[in-house]
C-alpha cells in the first residue's frame, strides 16, 4: 500500500497520508505552516468534538441533517456522525489533528481537520469506503452544517476554558486552600516577628500569616469562577459574520442547551451575535482572572520560600521538604525547588496575558478576530499550568512543610519593633529613641525600659507580651 493517497479540494489535488483520517485541507495547512512544532491543545480538540457533537444534535432535532435539503442523512448515517464526533471529544483520535498553533487566524485550518475526520470516520463507522472520492457523510456539508468558523472555532475555545477551569484549575486551587489552611490552624499557637518592608516589624503568629497565604487562595478560587463565568458566552449560530446566514434561527439556543446538558456548565446563547463573532473581550478579560491568580501564587510561593530560607543563615521559620539535591559543587545543599517552580510558571502567565490583550485589541478587525488560535493555546496553557503547579505545590511542598517554632521565637523578644506597644505609656518620640538606643547598645526593648524604670513592673510586662501583641482586640 503506498504511503499517500490523492485527495482533492476546490484547488486541486494534494497528497494525504494514506491511513489519515483528515484530507486535503487539513494536509495543506501543515505543509503551510511547519512554524512551532506546538499543535492546538488537546483541549481544544476535544471541545471541537463537543461542539460538533452539540451542531449535529440541533441539526438533527430540527431536521436539518435528515431534511429534504441537498444529500440528507439517513438515520444510522447521523448515528455515526454523532458517533464520530463522540470518539474526538473522548480523545480517541488526538493523533489526527497536526495543525500548527500558527496557522489561519480564524482556526479555518483547524475547524476542517476537525470536519475531515469526523466525516471520514463516520463514514468508516457506517461501513464505507473514507477513502473514495465521495463523501456520503460530507465535512462541509453535514458535520459543518449551519457553522462557520468564525463562530464555532471560538466557541470551542470558550468551551475548553470553561472545561479546564472547572474540571482542572478550581480544583487545584481548593486543594491548596485547604492544605495552606490546615497549616494556619495547626501553627496558630506559634508567635513570630513580623517583617515589612523586609524590616523587623510588630509579632504575629505563624498561623496568622499563613491565614493570609490562604485567604489569597480563597481568593483566586472566586477569580477562577469569574473567569469560568466571562465565556458562558457562545458565538455558535453566528456563522460568518454574526447575521447567522445558512442556519436555522433555533440553532444557536439548541447547540449552547446541548452543551450546557453534557458539560453540567450553563452556557448560553450570545446575547449580540456581532460582538461574539468579532471580539475575544471574553477570553482577555479570563485570562486577567488568571494572571491575577499567577500574582496571588508567586507571591504565596516567594513568601514560604523565604520562611524556609537558611537553615542556619536565614530566617528558617518553616521548615521545607527536602525534594533533591541543590548543588553541583556545594554537598548537603538543599534548595526551595517547589517554590521556584511555581514562581516561573507565574512569571508565564503574567507573560501570557500580554499576548491576550495584544490577541484580543489588534486580532479583532470588522467581523472577525484573526488570531483566535494563538489565543487559544495561551490560555489553555495557563490554566494547565496554574492548575499543575498548584496541585504539585500542595503535594511536594506544603504538606511536608514543618513548624520551627524555636526559630520563630527567638527574634522576637530582638525586635526593635517591640517598642510599637509602649507608644501608649510613653509615646511615638521617647519609644523611637528608646528603639535607637537599644540597637546602638545591643540590649533589647525590654531590657532598656527596665533599666530606665519610667514604666511600672507590670504594666512593661503587660505592653511587651508577645501574645497579646497578636489580639490586641480581643
Amino acid at each position: 500500500m503506498s504511503e499517500f493517497r490523492t485527495e482533492k479540494d476546490s484547488m486541486g489535488e494534494v497528497q494525504v497520508p494514506a491511513k489519515a483520517y483528515y484530507g486535503a485541507q487539513t494536509q495543506r495547512a501543515v505543509e503551510n505552516f511547519p512554524i512551532s512544532g506546538w499543535t492546538l491543545p488537546p483541549a481544544l480538540i476535544h471541545a471541537m468534538g463537543w461542539v460538533k457533537y452539540a451542531c449535529a444534535i440541533a441539526n438533527r432535532d430540527l431536521g436539518k441533517l435528515t431534511g429534504t435539503g441537498k444529500n440528507p442523512l439517513k438515520d444510522d448515517q447521523v448515528k455515526a456522525l454523532l458517533d464520530a464526533c463522540i470518539e474526538v471529544r473522548e480523545g480517541k483520535l488526538d493523533g489526527e489533528f497536526p495543525i500548527d498553533v500558527f496557522q489561519t487566524g480564524s482556526g479555518t485550518s483547524s475547524n476542517m481537520n476537525v470536519n475531515e475526520v469526523i466525516s471520514n470516520r463516520a463514514i468508516e463507522i457506517i461501513g464505507g469506503d473514507r477513502l473514495a472520492a465521495t463523501k456520503p457523510i460530507h465535512p462541509n456539508d453535514h458535520v459543518n452544517m449551519g457553522q462557520s468558523t468564525n463562530d464555532t472555532f471560538p466557541t470551542a475555545i470558550h468551551v475548553a476554558t470553561a472545561m479546564q477551569i472547572k474540571l482542572s484549575l478550581i480544583p487545584a486551587l481548593q486543594k491548596l486552600h485547604a492544605a495552606l489552611d490546615e497549616k494556619a490552624k495547626a501553627w496558630d499557637k506559634i508567635i513570630k516577628i513580623g517583617r515589612t518592608h523586609l524590616m523587623d516589624a510588630t509579632p504575629l503568629r505563624l498561623g496568622q500569616e499563613f491565614s493570609g497565604f490562604a485567604r489569597q487562595i480563597e481568593l483566586s478560587i472566586k477569580r477562577a469562577e469569574i473567569a469560568l463565568e466571562s465565556v458562558l458566552e457562545l458565538p455558535v449560530g453566528g456563522t460568518a459574520v454574526g447575521t447567522g446566514i445558512n442556519t436555522h434561527p433555533k440553532f444557536s439556543e439548541k447547540v449552547c442547551a446541548a452543551l450546557a446538558e453534557g458539560l453540567d456548565i450553563p452556557f448560553i446563547e450570545a446575547v449580540n451575535h456581532f460582538e461574539a463573532n468579532a471580539n475575544r473581550d471574553g477570553l482577555v478579560q479570563c485570562h486577567s482572572e488568571l494572571k491575577t491568580i499567577a500574582t496571588s501564587l508567586f507571591n504565596v510561593a516567594n513568601n514560604i520560600r523565604w520562611l524556609g530560607s537558611g537553615p542556619r543563615c536565614g530566617f528558617y521559620e518553616v521548615s521545607l521538604p527536602s525534594r533533591q539535591p541543590g548543588s553541583s559543587i556545594m554537598p548537603g545543599k538543599v534548595n526551595p525547588v517547589m517554590s521556584e517552580s511555581m514562581v516561573q510558571i507565574a512569571a508565564k502567565v503574567i507573560g501570557n496575558d500580554t499576548c491576550m490583550a495584544l490577541a484580543g485589541a489588534a486580532g479583532a478587525n470588522f467581523q472577525l478576530n484573526i488570531m483566535m488560535p494563538v489565543m487559544g493555546h495561551t490560555v489553555l496553557e495557563s490554566i494547565h499550568l496554574l492548575a499543575n503547579c498548584s496541585s504539585a505545590f500542595v503535594d511536594f511542598c506544603v504538606d511536608g512543610m514543618e513548624a520551627n517554632e524555636d526559630h520563630c521565637n527567638a527574634a522576637v523578644e530582638q525586635s526593635l519593633s517591640m517598642c510599637t506597644s509602649l507608644n501608649p505609656l510613653i509615646g511615638y518620640d521617647k519609644a523611637a529613641k528608646m528603639a535607637k538606643e537599644a540597637f546602638a547598645s545591643g540590649k533589647t526593648i525590654r531590657e532598656l525600659a527596665e533599666e530606665q524604670g519610667e514604666i511600672k513592673p507590670d504594666a512593661l510586662k503587660d505592653a511587651l507580651d508577645p501574645w497579646k501583641m497578636t489580639y490586641p482586640h480581643e
